[in-house]
């Protein structure tokens, strides 16, 4: 009994400041977001899509020293269009190849019949007040026909992935023009046909760098194809993340498994913020978040990232059509197969783009996600009090606590509390809704949410 009433009192002072009328700043769309909206050109989208199918092949296996076909041929131009992005923004972009071997997997437990130099290619936007926060999105430049060791058979790659590979080039081109407070990774990469190599090498190294990417996004199948333009879902990209996280430990399953979370990891939170944004500023084109890491028996190069321990979200076009996917082009039995120009939606796909910048644009302005927060447990109580540090950015101008009852799949509430590090929630019981905490910047910019781990004090 002694002991509960200390506690009590202790958390009458702790939390005391939670009760302090705090005003919250306005969240208006940011005008140079929108006028990045409208600078996103679907013609120029198309060009790129055109001039990577041009190549012939962008197999992994094929020509690396041709100057025309082959995955070589796309890799430079690619190097040389993020090249001339930076010069035109006066060299703001760190423009590199990243490139390594990959040791030999062959068939037909494998995709790699000898060790082949495969090359990512990457342009940085480094950061003004916050560089060493990180986010990157990507596409992959490679494609395949109906076997993926085929180096010699045309595999134009319209859709998978030229379309995702053309977005990111797009969102440097545009998003290059800007300046904001976290640096963003705007990256192609090969083999991801031949198992997420690309993509995989470039996440080990960023865990051994110990670099924090607070999200990833990749683009994978953005194209919109013709084919399904009388879908009523045409309207919607999906965004798939994972609930329970790939590098989860035993003793954070067990955590997770007594009060839930499992619809709460830090990917489902990002896929939220993606459509929380793009909701703020696309009336006609939505996002549909699919609370999976991927289709079934199939894969992305957010799966590298995710099994690293960052967050990661995969963007992919509702309705897809087999037949213009993995296929040798031909016609057969009156259908054409193939995955050319000519069933990509370019503005689809520059719709897409958009998602992608109202995203990133504002987590790159946003204030970092709070760190250590957790949901007090030390006393019983129908109150709910949270916790978390103190944030060091410059601009901070507090914390807002979101909730939503446990079986909604979106925040449903939010209240600014200012800028403490307590909060109680009072008269609203922690067994009855999930809370978290996000940053708010005086610009009223917002971070992703984070769920609070379980604190007994």
């Amino acid at each position: 009994m002694i002991r509960s009433l200390v506690a009590c009192a202790f958390f009458s002072t702790l939390f005391a400041a939670s009760f302090v009328a705090q005003p919250n700043p306005k969240s208006a769309q940011d005008p140079d977001i929108m006028k990045m909206i409208k600078e996103v050109s679907a013609k120029r989208i198309e060009a790129d899509i055109r001039k990577l199918v041009s190549f012939g092949t962008r197999n992994t296996l094929s020509e690396q020293d041709s100057p025309t076909r082959g995955v070589g041929a796309a890799r430079d131009w690619i190097f040389g269009e993020f090249q001339k992005m930076s010069a035109d923004c006066g060299n703001c972009l760190a423009v590199e190849k990243q490139t390594f071997l990959q040791p030999a997997n062959p068939p037909p437990r494998g995709r790699i019949p000898e060790p082949t130099n495969l090359t990512n290619v990457i342009a940085v936007l480094k950061g003004t007040t916050d560089p060493d926060r990180v986010y990157v999105v990507s596409g992959h430049y490679d494609s395949m026909c109906t076997s993926p060791t085929d180096a010699k058979c045309d595999a134009p790659g319209a859709n998978d992935d030229a379309s995702g590979t053309a977005a990111v080039m797009e969102l440097a081109r545009v998003m290059s023009k800007r300046k904001f407070d976290a640096t963003i990774v705007f990256m192609a990469v090969p083999g991801e046909e031949q198992g997420l190599l690309g993509a995989t090498f470039y996440a080990e190294q960023a865990k051994v760098k110990a670099m924090n990417i607070e999200g990833m996004f990749t683009n994978d199948i953005v194209g919109g194809v013709t084919s399904q333009k009388a879908s009523p879902n045409r309207n919607r990209v999906r965004v798939f993340s994972e609930g329970v996280p790939s590098n989860e430990t035993e003793q954070q399953a067990s955590s997770r498994r007594s009060v839930g979370g499992e619809n709460d990891s830090a990917s489902r939170q990002l896929a939220r913020y993606i459509k929380e944004q793009s909701d703020k500023y696309l009336k006609t084109f939505k996002v549909w978040m699919i609370y999976r890491r991927d289709r079934y028996g199939r894969g992305g190069d957010h799966i590298p990232f995710l099994e690293r321990g960052f967050s990661a979200v995969r963007v992919t076009e509702v309705d897809e059509d087999y037949t213009h996917q993995h296929q040798n082009v031909r016609t057969e039995n009156g259908i054409f197969y193939g995955d050319t120009p000519e069933f990509v939606d370019f503005e689809y796909t520059a719709n897409v783009t958009r998602v992608n910048l109202i995203s990133l644009a504002s987590l790159a302005n946003a204030p970092a996600k709070p760190k250590n927060v957790a949901l007090v447990t030390g006393r019983l109580t129908n109150d709910t009090d949270l916790k978390w540090d103190a944030s060091t950015d410059a601009d901070l101008a507090g914390y807002e606590v979101v909730w939503r009852d446990t079986t909604a799949a979106e925040w449903t509430n939010a209240k600014f509390v200012g800028n403490v590090i307590t909060f109680t929630a009072s008269k609203m019981s922690k067994d009855n809704y999930f809370f978290g905490v996000r940053a708010v910047d005086k610009s009223g910019n917002r971070s992703p949410v984070v769920y609070p781990r379980p604190a007994a004090r």
